[in-house]
């Protein structure tokens, strides 16, 4: 048997996550992420996927983040009719997060039909709510560490990757009569010491390695988290104004609640009102709840109800489309988070058009903005950014807070790594912008192991008649 990787995203870049293993006629994919930031990446999500989606057998599913799922209702559209495997959140995360895509995808291309700033005379979305529905039936979800056979003599083991909500290392094994292989792709890591999730799975043997390289060439240190954002909302009060944060929905959400209420518990800031504008984030955050076995979060039954800190009296949901509204109409200290969390889209695209001029405001940005992204721009302080064709003056207070990430740092890369007991024929870093990707690379060959930044469409020959 022949095995062949051909890297389809996330190579030189954090999206778009997508690694076709080939092992003979058989083709398996891992992972099936949009590519999002600069528009040179997002216009590959319209091109022609360099492989037949009906020639797929199997897609094994890391975790529900976009970057990785966010192509299914394009690749099931296309032909693809095989299982797509992953574990049980986060099957439940992938209905949430698809729907969602599904529905902004539809309102984004009508919203750019009506005001007319689309290159083309009739915008169409890359796929609809109905294209994700037609995933759903296709998902097989299993429990971690159980391993479950994808072909004959290849098997997949999940185990926690302590970034998300039902985040996995997949770790695929290939049996012949003579030998085993395995290969193990990371996934998206998690840190060490998350005050939410548990910390990533040591693993101890692989002969071909996929690390992501997200912050491969810095430190997030978290220590300075709970004082800064401690200062950041006491300015904001000073300020007499809103602060409005974009987060992604699952994760990055949840835990600015934890310390959001953690910090007014200790009266460190105000008990102020806090508004979740996300429909995605508050299916999510129930989600959490339903899996608790999951993170850490206690969670109660109380009256036959599920209760954690997101059901606290000062934490609103908006459920609406005039609720959402609403909250542009409030001039006072509150915060409000919405997703997406490097604007993108969604609902705080809106939130952001009408708060960027307002000089008593702030806009927290909470974390990585990539290259292209609105948050970027607005994290580089651009005076003006374009949003629904309109350039917005910034005339708010922009600040952001480092730590919340939930990608390992680079020192907790190469602690995940360390864990290995013999270095594996070949170590691929992918899901990196270049010069993460390039200094985790020099870090990783510093310990003796052969490294390589895979070019995007490259492909390796991984063994040859196993």
């Amino acid at each position: 048997m022949n095995v062949r990787l051909k890297f389809l995203g996330a190579a030189q870049s954090v999206t778009g996550s997508k690694y076709l293993l080939e092992l003979d006629k058989k083709k398996i994919l891992i992972d099936c992420g949009l590519f999002q930031g600069k528009k040179e990446l997002r216009l590959r999500n319209w091109e022609s996927l360099p492989v037949d989606p009906a020639s797929i057998h199997t897609v094994i599913i890391t975790h529900a983040h976009i970057d990785h799922i966010g192509y299914l209702p394009r690749l099931v559209k296309d032909g693809f009719h095989g299982r797509i495997l992953c574990t049980h959140a986060t099957k439940g995360l992938m209905k949430i997060m698809l729907r969602d895509a599904g529905k902004l995808q539809e309102e984004e291309a009508q919203f750019a039909f009506k005001k007319g700033y689309s290159k083309h005379e009739k915008p169409e979305p890359l796929f609809t709510i109905e294209d994700a529905e037609r995933v759903f039936p296709l998902v097989d979800s299993t429990r971690l560490e159980k391993e479950i056979k994808v072909l004959p003599n290849v098997a997949l083991t999940f185990y926690n990757a302590g970034h998300i909500l039902g985040s996995a290392i997949a770790e695929v094994k290939i049996k012949t009569e003579s030998q085993s292989k395995k290969i193990v792709f990371s996934g998206d890591l998690g840190r060490y010491d998350d005050p939410l999730m548990y910390p990533p799975k040591a693993l101890s043997e692989a002969d071909i390695l996929l690390v992501e390289s997200t912050y491969g060439d810095r430190l997030n240190p978290m220590e300075q988290v709970e004082a800064d954002l401690t200062q950041i909302v006491n300015d904001a009060i000073a300020h007499e104004g809103t602060i409005l944060i974009p987060a992604f929905a699952v994760g990055r959400t949840q835990i600015l609640i934890y310390y959001l209420h953690l910090l007014m518990q200790r009266k460190a800031i105000p008990a102020l009102p806090i508004y979740i504008d996300s429909p995605m984030a508050i299916n999510v955050t129930d989600l959490y709840e339903q899996h608790s076995d999951n993170h850490k979060i206690k969670v109660a039954r109380e009256n036959g109800e599920l209760i954690s800190i997101f059901d606290t009296s000062n934490i609103h949901f908006c459920n609406t489309r005039e609720s959402s509204k609403a909250l542009n109409e409030i001039k006072k200290p509150a915060i409000i988070i919405s997703a997406s969390g490097m604007a993108t889209g969604g609902r705080i695209l809106h939130h952001l058009f009408h708060r960027l001029r307002r000089e008593n405001d702030t806009v927290l940005l909470a974390g990585y903005q990539a290259e292209g992204s609105r948050g970027r721009r607005l994290q580089d302080g651009e005076p003006f950014v374009k949003i629904f064709g309109e350039e917005v003056p910034v005339r708010c207070h922009i600040n952001t807070i480092h730590g919340l990430s939930a990608h390992a740092d680079q020192r907790e890369l190469l602690l995940w790594l360390s864990n290995f007991k013999q270095s594996p024929k070949r170590v691929f870093i992918t899901h990196g912008e270049i010069g993460s990707a390039t200094t985790l690379a020099e870090k990783i060959k510093a310990m003796g192991w052969d490294t390589i930044i895979p070019d995007y469409l490259e492909s390796f020959e991984l063994f040859d008649g196993i």
